[in-house]
C-alpha cells in the first residue's frame, strides 16, 4: 500500500506532570493507534506522526509538540487528528473554538476518542463545542478550589515552601491532630545576619528615596544576596515591595483594611511582633514573568514567623516607590549612539552604555560616551575601566565593516569555512538521526507487539516479564528521544546557515553603498547582521564577527583607528 492510498494521520498526547496517575502519554498514543486502526486502517496507524507534551498544563497552546504539529498541519502534512481525550489539547474554551475553526480551514477533521466526537459531522463540531465549555468550567472549578485552599492555607499562616526570602531559613514542624495524625508544615525563622541587611535596605532606601542610590551604596559596600550575586534594582525593589517582612502592627492592620486585603486574621492578632503573610500576590504564566496582583486580590494572615519593618516604615516605602514610579522618569539615552548591547567592558565583562555629555563635536554633533553599568553603579568602586568617546568608536567601527565590502575576501573566507563546518556537520547529525529514527520505529513495532500479546498472557507468569520488556523499551526510547533532541538543536544552533550566509554576503556587497542614508535604526540593525560582540578593553577594540567562533577574532585589535588621539575622558 503506497502513501497515496492511506491517510496521514496525527496522534497528540499531553500530560500535565511526569506522574503515574491518570494516562500516560504512551497509554494515550496505544490507545489512538488502535482507534486509527480499527476506523481508518492499519498502515495509517503505524505510520501516524506522534506529538508528545508531557509536563505542560491544559490551561494554555504554550507547548513545544503541539506549536510543532499545528505547523505541520499549516502545511498539510497530515488529514486528521486525534487524541485520547478532549482536554488533551485544551480547557480554554476560547483557545480550542479557534483551533477548530482553523483546521476547519485547513480541512483538517479532530477526534476524540473518549468524548467520540468527530469534526467531519456537523452535529460532532456542535458536540465538541458543548464539550469545551464542560472543560473551561472544570478548569475554573479548580481555579476556585485552589482559592479555597488559599483560605484554608491563610488561617494557618504557614510559610507553603519555595526559595525563602532574605533574612529568614524555612524550618519544618510538626504537629499533632486531635485524630492522632502528625501533620508537617514550614515555617520562617530569621536569619540574623540577613535580616540586618533587610533593615538596611529600607532604612537607606527610605533614606535616599531613591533605588538607584539604594543599589549604589549596596555595590560600593560589596553588599551580596544571599545566593552570593551583587543586587539589582530589580532584587532590591523585591524585597521593598514584599509583605513578609512587615511587622503585623496597627498601621499594618489600617493599611490592608484601606486596600481592601482579604483579611483571615482577627484585630488582636495584630500583637506587633509577628509578621504578615500574603498568598495570591503573584500572576503565573508560563513562559513570562510574573505580575503583580493588586492588594484587593491578596488573601492575608499574620504569619508565625517574626517581622522585620515597623507597619509604618514598610508603607512609607510602597508609598514612595509609587511616587517615583508615577514620575514617569527615565534617564535620556542617545538615539545616536549604535553599538548598545553589543558593546561589553573588558574589565568587568558588564554591558557599556551610552550616556549624553553637553558637548559638541568639531561637526556639530552632541558628543557621547559608552561608560560600564557596573562602574556607573558603584561610583568607580566595583570597575574602574575607561570610558570611551562614542562617536568615534561608532565611526571606527562602521569603516571597518565598510572596509569589508571593498576587500570582504577574508571575511568570505570565514564565512565559508563556517559554512563547510555547517554542512559537514548536517550531513553527520542527519545520518545519526536517521538511524535513531529507525532504532525508535523499531522498539515501537515490538512494543506494539508486546502490547498485544500482554492481553494474551493476562494472569501468567509471563505478564511481569512482559511488562518489564515494554517498561525497559520506554526508556530505550525516552534516551534515543533525548539524543535525537540534542542532535536537532545542535544542527538548529550552528554559527551560520547557508541562507543567512547568503543574506551577510549580499547585505555586505551594498553596505558601504548604502549605510550612510539609512535611519539610526535601520543603521543598528545592519550592524547587528554581521557583528556579534565588542570587547573595550581600556585601549584597544576587539570586534566578534558572526560566522568565526567567538574566542576568536577577525580584528584582533584595532590600535590603527586613532585610539592614540582617542578622548576617552
Amino acid at each position: 500500500m503506497s502513501q497515496s492510498e492511506y491517510e496521514t494521520i496525527a496522534i497528540y498526547s499531553r500530560k500535565s506532570k511526569f506522574t503515574g496517575k491518570g494516562e500516560s502519554i504512551e497509554n494515550q498514543i496505544e490507545l489512538c493507534r488502535q482507534y486509527i486502526d480499527s476506523h481508518f486502517n492499519e498502515k495509517s496507524a503505524e505510520n501516524a506522526l506522534v506529538y508528545e507534551d508531557e509536563g505542560f498544563s491544559g490551561g494554555n497552546l504554550e507547548r513545544p509538540r503541539f506549536r510543532k504539529m499545528m505547523a505541520d498541519a499549516r502545511q498539510k502534512k497530515f488529514t486528521v487528528i486525534v487524541v485520547y481525550r478532549l482536554d488533551r489539547i485544551s480547557r480554554n474554551i476560547g483557545d480550542f473554538a479557534k483551533l477548530i475553526e482553523e483546521l476547519a480551514d485547513l480541512n483538517i477533521s479532530f477526534v476524540s476518542i473518549k468524548e467520540q466526537f468527530d469534526t467531519s459531522s456537523p452535529m460532532g463540531r456542535a458536540m465538541m463545542y458543548i464539550a469545551s465549555v464542560f472543560s473551561q468550567l472544570e478548569r475554573e472549578t479548580i481555579a476556585e478550589r485552589i482559592r479555597d485552599n488559599m483560605h484554608e492555607l491563610a488561617k494557618t499562616g504557614r510559610w507553603l515552601g519555595g526559595t525563602t526570602p532574605t533574612g529568614y531559613e524555612s524550618e519544618a514542624v510538626t504537629k499533632v491532630t486531635l485524630e492522632g495524625k502528625v501533620k508537617k508544615a514550614c515555617k520562617l525563622t530569621v536569619v540574623p545576619e540577613e535580616a540586618k541587611l533587610v533593615k538596611l535596605i529600607f532604612d537607606k532606601f527610605i533614606e535616599t528615596n531613591s533605588l538607584t542610590k539604594t543599589d549604589a551604596f549596596l555595590l560600593q559596600n560589596g553588599y551580596l544576596t544571599k545566593n552570593g550575586i551583587r543586587f539589582s534594582r530589580f532584587s532590591i525593589k523585591g524585597i521593598l515591595t514584599n509583605p513578609v517582612y512587615m511587622i503585623a502592627d496597627k498601621d499594618a492592620l489600617r493599611y490592608l483594611s484601606e486596600n481592601d486585603a482579604d483579611l483571615f486574621s482577627e484585630e488582636s492578632e495584630f500583637d506587633g511582633v509577628h509578621g504578615i503573610m500574603a498568598y495570591n500576590r503573584t500572576i503565573q504564566k508560563a513562559g513570562k514573568a510574573n505580575q503583580s496582583r493588586p492588594i484587593n486580590e491578596w488573601i492575608v494572615s499574620v504569619g508565625a514567623h517574626e517581622g522585620l519593618i515597623p507597619g509604618k516604615q514598610w508603607v512609607k516605602a510602597q508609598k514612595l516607590l509609587g511616587q517615583n514610579g508615577s514620575k514617569g522618569y527615565r534617564k535620556p539615552k542617545s538615539n545616536m549612539a549604535l553599538l548598545s548591547g553589543l558593546l561589553f567592558c573588558g574589565n568587568c565583562g558588564d554591558y557599556m552604555r551610552p550616556k549624553l555629555t553637553k558637548r559638541l563635536n568639531k561637526d556639530g554633533k552632541q558628543v557621547f560616551t559608552y561608560l560600564c553599568q557596573t562602574k556607573e553603579r558603584g561610583h568607580l568602586q566595583c570597575c574602574d575601566g575607561k570610558n570611551v568617546n562614542g562617536n568615534q568608536l561608532d565611526k571606527a567601527v562602521i569603516e571597518e565593516i565598510k572596509k569589508l565590502s571593498e576587500d570582504k575576501s577574508e571575511f568570505i573566507r570565514q564565512l565559508e569555512e563556517s559554512k563547510k563546518l555547517i554542512v559537514g556537520n548536517h550531513a553527520e547529525h542527519s545520518d545519526d538521526i536517521g538511524r535513531l529514527k529507525q532504532s525508535l520505529e523499531e522498539n515501537e513495532k515490538e512494543i506494539k507487539n508486546l502490547v498485544s500479546s500482554l492481553g494474551k498472557a493476562s494472569g501468567s507468569a509471563a505478564e511481569d516479564y512482559i511488562v518489564r520488556q515494554i517498561n525497559e523499551l520506554h526508556i530505550k526510547n525516552d534516551t534515543i528521544k533525548c539524543r535525537i533532541e540534542e542532535l536537532n538543536q545542535i544542527t538548529e544552533s550552528r554559527v551560520l546557515s547557508e541562507i543567512e550566509f547568503d543574506i551577510l554576503t549580499r547585505m555586505l556587497a551594498s553596505f558601504k553603498n548604502i549605510f550612510d542614508e539609512m535611519t539610526v535604526e535601520q543603521k543598528r540593525a545592519a550592524l547587528r547582521a554581521f557583528i556579534k560582540k565588542i570587547v573595550w578593553d581600556g585601549e584597544n577594540v576587539r570586534l566578534y564577527l558572526f560566522g568565526s567562533d567567538l574566542d576568536e577574532t577577525y580584528f584582533p585589535e584595532l590600535p590603527q583607528y586613532g585610539v592614540s588621539k582617542l578622548d576617552v575622558s
